[in-house]
């Protein structure tokens, strides 16, 4: 007879940004089709609403729940420096706020603490950006899995700039110097190292990662047929305990669209096969009118159709995506990006190399321009580039919180758009790109290698039970 597996309670804590909530809530539905597993989220009032419409119709196992418990967001504390109702990253417009929003959100501790010591889940699983949750994890004998929402190849990257300081080497911003014993060669300059815009945040980003490696492992949304020399690297030399379980996109996120995005897929329907360049920077980004005009001019001149998305916001609109329309679809705010990447007639896709953009490109089989702007993007476009060949740079060269840092010419966007689009080198980053997309889908079928990695955490979180 059977032992029936015993219940495990694992608490989620999201980071309140689109980009660090949205692969975080696709986990919590590879957790809940398992069978016995009770999944709760935490996060606040403004961003309930959305993380319960995003987990409504969510396929779960036998004996397996998903619930939400929400806390207040301190944007009203003095020490917050924040307008009360600030309460997500993407309702930030500055870098002054970024930081502050950083800070504020280490107001949760206490909070989080709480449900914490009433509920004693058997696991927590909490965001990069809340360092405190491994010290509160700690205290209460529960193991804490880090998510930093990046891959393996950008963690080892920069675990090797920290160890070796190879940038001290050379004698201006902008000369190249190579990363060190890496399994691949790997260019940057100073000028696209991954930065923190102050010092401040230089010191919470380094406290953080202190806080990852004591944690009791991570979380990764990737695969390991897309980086088996990092995952290895990530094991081996730098001794981390690691589950990739990606991409986490390819799980059972909902497919309801609205009203206008299904108007955009509809449109797509009636183009021809990747024919029509999708264009997105991510919530965060934000992009000046005369860097706007730049790009509608490069769209327009490679004379191929597109999907952009613009974010929303006062000065971000421009005459020349006025003209352009006519070539295309501007999006303004949100867009289904999986659906629009996944959809046969898109051939190409313009990112800013955030880490999901890279892996939901890379799990529908689209070519990419790269155009980092900060974060770690300048080491996710290595990966895409050098590694992987399958994309192009469009040549951004500086790092810089939130906005560009290279200003970038019609022309130099629309050579990078035709590479992707057109003749033998497009011909062969495709076939690569395809390459790969059957790769992550393998992975995360059953019996895939992210599917027996999240079977191997779940039997040791439930193995850990007294």
């Amino acid at each position: 007879m059977t032992t029936p597996a015993r219940q495990l309670h694992v608490v989620f804590l999201p980071f309140m940004a689109s980009g660090h909530t949205i692969p975080m809530l696709d986990i919590v539905r590879l957790f809940a089709a398992r069978d016995h597993v009770t999944s709760t989220v935490i996060t606040t009032p403004y961003n309930a609403p959305n993380i319960t419409k995003s987990l409504e119709n969510c396929k779960t196992g036998t004996n397996s729940t998903i619930s939400i418990h929400i806390i207040p967001f301190p944007s009203h504390e003095p020490e917050s420096g924040l307008k009360d109702g600030i309460e997500n990253l993407d309702q930030v417009t500055s870098q002054d706020l970024y930081s502050k929003f950083v800070f504020s959100a280490q107001l949760l501790k206490n909070p989080v603490q709480r449900f914490l010591e009433e509920t004693r889940p058997h696991c927590l699983v909490a965001a990069f950006f809340f360092p405190f949750a491994t010290d509160i994890a700690a205290k209460l004998g529960i193991p804490r899995l880090d998510f930093h929402g990046t891959g393996f190849f950008p963690k080892c990257a920069m675990a090797v700039v920290q160890q070796y300081q190879p940038h001290n080497s050379v004698l201006s911003d902008t000369e190249v110097f190579t990363l060190p014993n890496l399994p691949h060669q790997v260019k940057l300059t100073r000028l696209q190292m991954s930065g923190a815009g102050s010092a401040d945040m230089a010191r919470f980003i380094a406290v953080a990662a202190q806080a990852g490696m004591k944690s009791y492992g991570e979380i990764f949304n990737s695969f390991y047929e897309l980086e088996p020399d990092y995952v290895q690297y990530y094991r081996n030399v730098l001794k981390r305990k690691c589950w990739p379980i990606g991409p986490v996109s390819l799980g059972n996120r909902g497919k309801t669209v609205s009203d206008s995005e299904h108007k955009c897929l509809e449109w797509l329907d009636s183009k021809e096969s990747n024919s029509v360049i999708y264009v997105c920077f991510g919530s965060t980004t934000k992009f000046s009118v005369p860097q706007l005009k730049e790009i509608a001019l490069a769209l327009e001149n490679s004379g191929k159709m597109f999907v952009w998305v613009v974010n929303k916001g006062k000065g971000e609109e421009s005459e020349d995506e006025e003209r352009i329309q006519s070539r295309g679809i501007i999006i303004r705010g949100w867009a289904p990006q999986v659906l629009i990447l996944e959809h046969r007639a898109v051939g190409g896709f313009v990112t800013h190399c955030g880490w999901n953009s890279i892996l939901e490109g890379i799990s529908a089989g689209i070519p990419m321009v790269t155009w980092p702007v900060f974060a770690e993007q300048f080491y996710n476009e290595k990966l895409v580039t050098d590694i992987l060949k399958i994309g192009v740079q469009v040549g951004s060269k500086k790092w810089n919180v939130m906005t560009e840092g290279t200003f970038l010419k019609s022309e130099e966007i629309e050579a990078a758009l035709k590479r992707i689009m057109v003749g033998i080198e497009a011909l062969e980053m495709r076939s690569r790109a395809k390459k790969l997309k059957d790769l992550a889908r393998e992975a995360v079928e059953r019996g895939g290698s992210s599917y027996r990695d999240l079977s191997s955490l779940i039997h040791e979180l439930r193995s850990r039970q007294p």
